[in-house]
């Protein structure tokens, strides 16, 4: 299965920040235990004596589920993330801004990309440089109405909706024509996963899993 056949089918990214390689595969059991199958493991720009705990942190959880949930790097901006990805096994890159030498570096490494835009110009050239649908950042600022007049001349690029989307919005993002979407906050809740709160998690994805399946 493909990234983008895996958004399609799975429509939900858990994106996950900062977390313990430990913590992050009981994580991934509770995601997964919700009906959600795929997972975001982000890098932090400011801290790049850290990248390598977190392609660890991808490896192992590449390995800890396979094809059951599917992994991925974000917040990627540089060349040496994208290598960093692919020698963990991540199987694709989710970007916070359109950078086509990033897109097509991930694309010539197999790996799929969802390079972040806003603007219609943004979305198109993300499209243009290969990227296998474009993620629309932030995208609770404008709303869904946004996304249906983004999608009126622009249908046939995938979109899919982060920042700021929750169990009260996701409908509303996929009714307006969105692929798949990306979720952190509450779901990836920090105080939950330290206290040990799993079953809140696969609550919360459960919920919003089944928000996604009616819409």
């Amino acid at each position: 299965m493909t990234p983008l056949e895996a958004v399609k089918e799975r429509k939900i990214i858990a994106i996950v920040r900062g977390l313990e390689p430990a913590y992050l595969i009981r994580l991934g059991q509770a995601l997964e235990e919700g009906g959600i199958g795929l997972m975001e493991v982000t890098y932090n720009q400011s801290a790049p004596e850290t990248w390598t705990d977190t392609a660890r942190a991808i490896e192992a959880a590449a390995k800890a589920f396979g094809e059951r949930v599917l992994i991925g790097a974000g917040t990627v901006i540089k060349p040496e993330q994208v290598r960093l990805t692919y020698n963990a096994g991540g199987r694709y890159l989710v970007t916070p801004a359109t950078q086509p030498e990033i897109i097509r570096m991930g694309k010539a490494l197999g790996l799929g990309a969802f390079p972040g835009a806003l603007t219609p110009t943004e979305i198109l050239a993300a499209w243009n440089a290969g990227a296998d649908a474009v993620k629309v950042f932030p995208a609770a600022v404008l709303g869904e109405a946004y996304i249906k007049a983004v999608r009126a001349p622009l249908s046939h690029i995938p979109l899919l909706a982060v920042g700021g989307v929750d169990e009260k919005n996701a409908s509303a993002f996929m009714k307006a024509g969105c692929v798949g979407l990306g979720i952190g906050g509450r779901l990836v809740n920090r105080e939950w996963i330290e206290s040990g709160e799993w079953d809140k998690i696969t609550t919360l994805a459960g919920q919003i899993r089944k928000a996604v399946n009616e819409a």
